[in-house]
């Protein structure tokens, strides 16, 4: 990944967790690695235990950034949480993965769409 996109989506990922954190989320961890592959946020809402797939655009060029999100992603994604979960039992319970949508606009805040339970099925 190239040093821009890297920077964007190291952006997208703090407004991401900034945006959880004023709807009551409790962030537990960013850019989590597991052998399937990395979780961008870890987080909790109440009992439920939230993986987040973080997607960042500076614009609408290649589409908005949701649409990247391919069923091939979800699956991705879906493995992910499952091995992180495998290898932490003590996270027992209810979790869901979601899908955070950033995109930065010139001289105004971001816009931030929240797709929760984000999975296809």
């Amino acid at each position: 990944m190239t040093g821009q996109k890297q920077s964007l989506g190291r952006w997208g990922e703090e407004r991401a967790a900034e945006y959880l954190e004023t709807k009551g989320y409790e962030i537990l961890g960013k850019n989590i690695r597991t052998g399937y592959g990395e979780i961008d946020l870890l987080a909790r809402q109440g009992a439920i235990l939230v993986f987040v797939e973080v997607k960042a655009r500076n614009s609408l060029a290649y589409g908005h950034p949701e649409e990247s999100v391919s069923l091939t992603k979800q699956q991705h994604m879906a493995d992910t949480a499952e091995s992180y979960l495998q290898i932490h039992p003590e996270l027992h319970g209810d979790w869901r993965v979601d899908v955070i949508a950033v995109r930065r606009r010139k001289n105004q805040a971001p816009e931030i769409l929240h797709f929760e339970n984000a999975l296809s099925e």
